[in-house]
């Protein structure tokens, strides 16, 4: 089968022709860097699967062109869909598949690498050093030990967290409307939103991002938070209204924010701008505040992440040869 692979890096290519050669190279893959468009959407051209990713657009136009090169298949290489128009998809015949579990444990032991890093402020500790700067003024932290926080979305990643954070004795509440029985043997209390706004001290966000959820951390929703609370955010970036984060940060409500995700990163993440002016005047100001760590998506960023995201690509593609549904298809599946 031909398949066009769309926002690759060299890793990308590294693992995805790896997965292929151990499944007997059944596929001729053709990679392209650009992020997929309306204007790159020909690059598909000839191809059966397009492999895209998560800044890859898939709105109607760009599903209708596809559609059009005879495209069957579109394998998503992560676990979100935001950028999907699956109505538009079913209306085509354009079957929609992703990566349901790649590795929970990389997202969820990144989440506290971002608490870690800003409760103790290592980030800035570690700059100060390289200059011969060994004071410790403005580098108190706190215990871990017995903190209250707060888990948004409680799926396998929250659940993941749910046990490390136990390790350090912390106590847990959590929101979803499925509740995690792992997570409820590990006694975590599931509340109310409110209540997780007034009780946490940190807050982690580990829901998919859907119209419900969009800008759900708002500026209601701040104000219902403690002051100084840490917001780590790890889901998708349009989870919170950056702008309200803005305002939040000045006032001193969020303590302390740490952003693996961003809600217009579609513009910056995953490419080296370091040459250029950043254009996006919000994202500049975040990084102004010396409580605010912002890494660029990386947090699925492992070895056994990318090879669970390279084999279950192919696998899906496999599946849907043999029987015309692949593995984890979104319209078929039953959302976790």
């Amino acid at each position: 089968m031909n398949i066009t692979v769309f926002s690759t890096k060299a890793y990308d290519r590294q693992f995805l022709l790896d997965a292929n050669n151990a499944a007997g190279a059944p596929h001729r893959l053709t990679f392209h860097e650009t992020t997929l468009t309306v204007q790159s959407a020909m690059l598909a051209a000839g191809s059966d699967v397009v492999c895209a990713f998560v800044n890859d657009q898939l709105n109607a136009e760009v599903l209708t062109l596809l559609h059009q090169q005879g495209v069957r298949l579109v394998t998503l290489r992560c676990a979100g869909f935001n950028n999907v128009d699956l109505s538009a998809a079913n209306r085509l015949g354009i079957h929609i598949a992703r990566v349901p579990n790649y590795s929970p444990a990389a997202v969820a032991e990144h989440s506290v690498a971002l608490m870690l890093t800003l409760n103790r402020h290592i980030h800035r500790a570690y700059l100060r050093v390289r200059e011969a700067n060994f004071s410790l003024e403005g580098l108190l932290g706190f215990d871990m030990q017995h903190r209250t926080v707060g888990i948004i979305g409680t799926g396998k990643i929250g659940t993941r967290l749910a046990h490390i954070l136990y390790g350090f004795d912390c106590k847990l509440l959590a929101y979803d409307p499925i509740q995690s029985p792992a997570c409820l043997e590990l006694g975590v209390h599931y509340v109310p939103l409110d209540t997780l706004y007034a009780q946490s001290q940190i807050i982690s966000l580990h829901c998919p991002l859907t119209p419900e959820t969009r800008h759900m951390i708002n500026a209601a929703a701040f104000e219902k938070m403690q002051p100084g609370v840490m917001l780590i955010n790890t889901s998708r970036g349009a989870v919170i209204d950056t702008h309200a984060a803005v305002t939040a940060l000045k006032t001193g409500r969020i303590g302390a924010l740490g952003l693996d995700v961003y809600e217009e990163e579609g513009d910056l993440f995953f490419e080296n701008l370091s040459e250029q002016v950043l254009q996006d005047d919000v994202f500049a100001r975040l990084l102004t505040f010396p409580n605010v760590l912002i890494t660029g998506h990386q947090a699925f960023f492992t070895r056994e992440a990318l090879l669970a995201i390279a084999t279950t690509t192919i696998d899906n593609i496999n599946q849907f040869i043999k029987t015309g549904n692949a593995h984890h298809e979104i319209s078929t599946e039953k959302l976790a």
